[in-house]
């Protein structure tokens, strides 16, 4: 491969990586809007996620959410607890560790966590078809 080719095949990744970037930016302002939206963080709204989501059993305990949320156990908990206060999550022990509580959505954080998978589902249909057609662009222009 030639020097020149070497440096198309440099630029055509940046603008493919700087589209995608920007797709995601795009996509994490819209979903902090929809949060804030709602009446929640969108901190909140990512733990509401991992309950519901992350492990398949509608319930997390505080290292599974430390895992999703990629932050330190003792942020997690403080999180845990605003959520609380708020009356979108609610903790139980766990039954199999005595150490450890389950967290799990009360029936108001499952409503607003419905609402927001909705409008996050459709945004995610339109990043798609978005990436798409800047995808088959790049193939023409090649």
């Amino acid at each position: 491969m030639s020097p020149e080719d070497n440096q198309l095949e440099l630029l055509a990744t940046l603008r493919d990586l700087a589209a995608f970037r920007y797709s995601l930016r795009k996509f994490l302002r819209f979903s902090e809007q929809a949060a804030r939206a709602a009446g929640i963080t969108p901190q909140q709204h990512q733990l509401m996620l991992g309950i519901a989501g992350f492990s398949q059993t509608g319930t997390a305990n505080i290292s599974e959410l430390a895992e999703f949320l990629q932050e330190k156990h003792h942020s997690v908990i403080g999180l845990v607890e605003r959520a609380e206060q708020g009356g979108l999550v609610e903790r139980q022990p766990d039954p199999d560790d005595g150490r450890a509580v389950r967290v799990s959505l009360t029936p108001r954080g499952r409503k607003i966590l419905a609402g927001l998978t909705q409008l996050h589902k459709e945004e995610v249909s339109r990043v798609r078809s978005g990436m798409l057609r800047m995808q088959n662009a790049d193939k023409v222009q090649r």
